[in-house]
């Protein structure tokens, strides 16, 4: 049902800001920990490292080079990835399903 698919991610929380990826689910990861020869491919879902400013609920941005550089010392993306997997905290939400009309100028629904 559209509104309800859940978001798991991976918070890993650096000396000057947080760093976050997103993945399949909690359970892959741990898995991978135990595993490492499951591909990143099927544990991380669209292979992007964000920032996060203000904590696990800060606004996402796309993280830099520098960034990347000057927190893991590398840019190399699945070097950073595999640490924030290790290092980081795994967060699932679930977003509750949508309630409420969709068009309330419908027909017999508007008060006349």
């Amino acid at each position: 049902m559209k509104g309800n698919a859940g978001q798991t991610k991976v918070f890993y929380q650096g000396s000057s800001e947080g760093f976050v990826v997103f993945v399949e689910n909690e359970e892959i990861v741990k898995k991978w920990k135990d595993d490492r020869s499951i591909p990143l491919t099927d544990v991380v879902a669209g292979w992007k490292i964000l920032t996060s400013e203000h904590g696990k609920q800060g606004v996402l941005n796309t993280a830099s080079n520098a960034q990347l550089e000057n927190e893991f010392g590398t840019k190399n993306e699945d070097e950073v990835v595999k640490k924030i997997l290790e290092k980081g905290t795994v967060q699932s939400s679930e977003n509750p399903e949508r309630q409420g009309n969709t068009n309330d100028s419908k027909g017999g629904m508007v008060a006349h």
